[in-house]
């Protein structure tokens, strides 16, 4: 009995064995796109995204015209033109601290640039958009006791636009100094809210957004 037991386990097995590769031949033998469903792959449907729209250009803040100056502006040295420029229009002042240049557009035509003062390495004046937030025709710094015709204050700890001596070798504790004839002009074309923009290196051109839209 143990003879014929173990005869028919042996036989057993080689029959499974032979069952299992009779079913890896038949698998083998299917045609492709046919495949097992242990094989099969799910579908991956990609999620069509919408590109959001474009905001349209504000057209008042694209530039239209620069004044033709030839060469660096010079210390103390400062142009206005109005002529051809909209009589209204947004109000922006830029700032290029690398070139030390102060310009302002209405309605996307520069009608005045200048020469400016800028802050020490010790004070720097900062980089960014800095709306106008206060207006003074007369004003004195109470930290520095000096005084600062036609002041347009831009941050809290006394950062400003505001009239002064040009000159080179001088610098300010950060604010923006201006030649005060020039300082006039701005003073008395700006309002309370308009933007300055103060940047480092960035050239604009005729055709360049002055402000994002």
């Amino acid at each position: 009995m143990n003879a014929i037991t173990k005869g028919q386990l042996l036989l057993g097995a080689a029959f499974l064995s032979l069952s299992g590769v009779a079913g890896a031949i038949l698998l083998a033998d299917q045609p492709s796109g046919t495949a097992g469903a242990a094989e099969l792959k799910p579908t991956v449907v990609k999620a069509t995204v919408a590109a959001a729209p474009k905001k349209p250009i504000d057209e008042r803040f694209v530039i239209k015209r620069v004044l033709p100056i030839e060469g660096p502006i010079k210390y103390g040295e400062w142009h206005w033109n109005e002529e051809g420029a909209p009589n209204d229009g947004p109000i922006v002042v830029t700032v290029d601290l690398d070139a030390r240049v102060l310009s302002i557009f209405r309605s996307g035509y520069e009608i005045g640039a200048t020469a400016v003062l800028l802050g020490s390495q010790e004070k720097p004046t900062p980089i960014g958009m800095f709306p106008i937030t206060q207006k003074k025709r007369h004003h004195a710094s109470n930290l520095y006791d000096a005084e600062m015709p036609y002041m347009q204050r831009l941050t809290e700890d006394g950062i400003t636009l505001h009239a002064s001596q040009v000159e080179l070798g001088y610098a300010s504790h950060g604010c923006i100094g201006i030649p005060e004839e020039f300082a006039a002009k701005v003073f008395a074309t700006t309002r309370v809210g308009d933007r300055v923009f103060i940047t480092r290196g960035k050239m604009v051109k005729t055709g360049d957004t002055l402000v994002e839209s």
